[in-house]
C-alpha cells in the first residue's frame, strides 16, 4: 500500500471513530464523552522534587486532562506537547517526572498536556482532532496502549509521536526492525531489552539454572508477546523447566498467585531438591509486579527476580534482583528523543529504536539474606541501584547515597 494510501486510511479510521463517538467530524475539546467523578491526583502524579519548575492546572470541565506549564518559562520559541494516557500507572508517574526533568535541564520552553483517554476510542479521538486542529507539535505515546492505539489511528501523520513506557516495537509489530527508522512520524522506544540478552543474564546470576518460574499477567498483551512468550520459548531451547504462571484476572492477581508459586515451587523441588537452580522471573505486567509481598511469601527460598528494575525497592516487598530498564532510564532517552525533534536535530521516522544498554541492575541485600542467596560479585559492581541489608537504598544511579545509621 503506497504512503499516500495509507494515511487516507488512517484518516478514515480516524474519522469513522469521531463520527462514531460525536456524531459529527470536528469536535470542540468539550465535547467529550462523558466521564466519571474522578480528581486529577487519581491519574496524574509528579515528582515533586523533579517537577518543581513546573506547575499543574486541572482543565476547566474534563478532571482526566491536565496542562503543565513551567514556572518561569525558557527562552524560545513555546513547544507544546500532548502526552496520551490509556489509564493511571506509578510507571507513567516515573516517566513524566523524568521528562519534565530532562525539559528544564535541556533549557526547552516547553508546554504540556496531559491527555488520558481512557483506552476509549472517542477520547482517543478527540485528542487527535486536537492535535491536527494545530498547535501541538509533539506526542508522548504513553504506555503499550497508547502506542499501539496511535500506531493504528495515527501513523504517518502530520505531528511526530515518540513512545515512552511501552514495550518492544519489533516484536509487537510496529517497526521491521531495531536497526531502522520507522520511516513514519513515529520515533520508537524500548521497555525490554532482548530476550537473548536478558535470559544470558538470568545464567550468569543462576549457572545451571534448571527451573524458571515467569510471571505474567495474561491480559497485558504486550507483556505476554514481548517478554514470557520469547521467554519461555528461549529458556526451553536451553533445556530449562518452564513454569509459564498467568495470572488470568487482574482484579484478583493476590489470590491468583499465591496459588501459583505454592504450586511452582512444588514442582521446581521434582527436579531442584534444595531450590538452588530455581528462579521466578517478573514480567513488565502491573498487575503481577504490584504483588511482589504475595509473590516473596509463597516463593520461598526461590528468588524472585524483576524485569522492571522499580520492583527492586526499600524494605521487604521487593524483588532481590532486576535486570532490565527501568521506566526512569527509558523515560530520560524518550525525552532526549523528543528534544531532538523538537529542535529540529533529528526527524522521527530515522530515529532507531531507542533501547537503554548496557541494562538497569538493582540489588536488595535484605531480601538476599533473608533467603540466603549469595550475589555474584559482577552484579554488585554493575548494578545501578542497590540496598544494604537493612533494606536502604545506598546506591542510585551508580553513585552512593548517604544513609543515617541505624539505631
Amino acid at each position: 500500500m503506497s504512503d499516500t494510501r495509507s494515511l487516507s486510511l488512517q484518516r478514515r479510521r480516524l474519522a469513522a471513530l469521531a463520527l462514531g463517538a460525536f456524531g459529527l467530524l470536528v469536535v470542540p475539546p468539550t465535547a467529550f464523552p462523558a466521564v466519571p467523578a474522578v480528581g486529577l491526583a487519581s491519574w496524574f502524579k509528579v515528582d515533586p522534587a523533579r517537577a518543581s519548575d513546573w506547575r499543574v492546572e486541572p482543565v476547566e470541565g474534563d478532571p482526566l486532562q491536565a496542562v503543565v506549564r513551567r514556572v518561569f518559562p525558557a527562552a524560545g520559541p513555546l513547544r507544546r506537547v500532548l502526552v496520551l494516557y490509556p489509564r493511571p500507572s506509578p510507571a507513567y508517574d516515573i516517566a513524566i517526572s523524568k521528562v519534565l526533568e530532562v525539559f528544564v535541564n535541556k533549557g526547552l520552553n516547553a508546554e504540556f498536556l496531559a491527555f488520558n483517554y481512557q483506552n476509549d476510542d472517542g477520547r482517543g479521538a478527540a485528542a487527535l482532532q486536537m492535535v491536527e486542529d494545530g498547535g501541538i507539535d509533539l506526542v508522548f505515546a504513553m504506555g503499550s496502549e497508547s502506542t499501539a492505539w496511535l500506531h493504528q489511528y495515527y501513523r504517518r501523520g502530520a505531528v511526530p509521536v515518540v513512545t515512552i513506557c511501552a514495550k518492544d516495537p519489533v516484536a509487537l509489530g510496529q517497526i521491521a526492525s531495531y536497526d531502522e527508522g520507522s520511516g513514519t512520524n513515529f520515533a520508537f522506544t524500548s521497555l525490554n531489552m532482548p530476550i537473548e540478552v536478558q535470559l544470558a543474564y538470568l545464567l550468569d546470576f543462576k549457572p545451571g539454572l534448571r527451573n524458571l518460574g515467569i510471571l505474567v499477567d495474561g491480559k497485558n498483551i504486550s507483556a505476554v508477546r514481548t517478554q514470557a512468550k520469547p521467554m519461555q520459548q528461549a529458556a526451553a531451547a536451553q533445556g530449562i523447566a518452564v513454569q509459564y504462571l498467568s495470572v488470568q484476572n487482574p482484579a484478583k492477581a493476590k489470590e491468583e498467585l499465591a496459588k501459583l508459586v505454592s504450586e511452582a515451587v512444588g514442582q521446581m523441588r521434582a527436579s531442584d531438591p534444595a531450590l538452588d537452580r530455581s528462579l521466578f522471573w517478573i514480567t513488565g505486567s502491573t498487575a503481577v509486579f504490584k504483588e511482589i509481598a504475595t509473590i516473596n511469601a509463597h516463593a520461598g527460598r526461590v528468588p524472585v527476580v524483576s524485569a522492571v528494575p522499580e520492583v527492586v525497592q526499600e524494605g521487604d516487598d521487593s524483588a532481590v534482583l532486576s535486570i532490565g530498564i527501568s521506566f526512569e532510564s527509558n523515560a530520560n532517552l524518550a525525552a532526549l528523543y523528543a528534544v531532538d525533534i523538537l529542535t529540529g536535530r533529528a526527524v522521527p521516522g530515522r530515529l532507531k529504536v531507542g533501547i537503554v544498554s548496557p541494562p538497569d541492575i538493582a540489588i536488595n541485600f535484605r531480601r538476599a539474606r533473608q533467603i540466603g542467596l549469595d550475589i555474584p560479585i559482577g552484579f554488585f559492581e554493575s548494578a545501578n541501584y542497590i540496598y544494604d541489608y537493612e533494606g536502604r537504598l545506598v546506591r542510585r544511579l551508580g553513585e552512593p547515597v548517604a544513609v543515617r545509621p541505624s539505631r
